[in-house]
């Protein structure tokens, strides 16, 4: 590999992360009381998906029970 091969490629991965930090400044980040609301509320959501498919799955078990036996 030649020099100019080598700069290139070093050129373009401090390209990269020059323009990966300029992108993450331009980023609004959350409040903490923001980010805690919002994990409650993915945590909440969790919780309720889980039960109605545990919920579900009961009701699935059932109905196969009763055709295959």
């Amino acid at each position: 590999m030649s020099k100019a091969e080598t700069e290139k490629k070093e050129n373009r991965v401090v390209k990269y992360f020059r323009e990966a930090r300029a992108e993450m400044r331009k980023v609004t980040w959350p409040t903490r009381q923001e980010a805690l609301y919002l994990t409650g509320i993915v945590l909440a959501v969790t919780v309720a998906m889980s039960i109605l498919l545990w919920i579900l799955d009961i009701l699935f078990t059932g109905v196969m029970s009763a055709l295959i036996g």
